[in-house]
């Protein structure tokens, strides 16, 4: 249940990995995190909490319109890229856990009778 965020860009640059989403998180003001908020009353602070608590090693959030910037010592390896992106990808999603052929097989089955 909910909608998939569909990711544009993964632009690394040294420590520094930029995604673009197509969805606007914040203003143009943007929000700055240097740890999980523990007050997460707004999109950014909802989403950086999520990536810092995803294990990635990051140690800055910087989320601005439909741009999320997040730092990680030592770089970025594809599979750190690739987690912090599905991070945004499904903060819409509420039932995260299904995989897409576990969805696809239980819309096949036939209701029971």
């Amino acid at each position: 249940m909910g909608q998939t965020i569909e990711v544009w860009d993964k632009n690394e640059l040294g420590e520094t990995l930029l995604v673009s989403a197509d969805r606007s998180w914040s203003g143009q003001d943007g929000e700055a995190f240097s740890q999980a908020p523990v007050d997460r009353e707004t999109f950014p602070a909802e989403l950086a909490g999520r990536l810092f608590e995803a294990g990635l090693g990051i140690d800055h959030v910087y989320v601005m319109s439909n741009t999320v910037s997040m730092r990680r010592p030592g770089g970025w390896d594809s599979e750190a890229t690739e987690a912090a992106a599905e991070v945004i990808s499904s903060f819409f999603r509420f039932y995260r856990d299904e995989t897409a052929t576990e969805q696809q097989s239980s819309e096949e089955e036939p209701a029971a009778s």
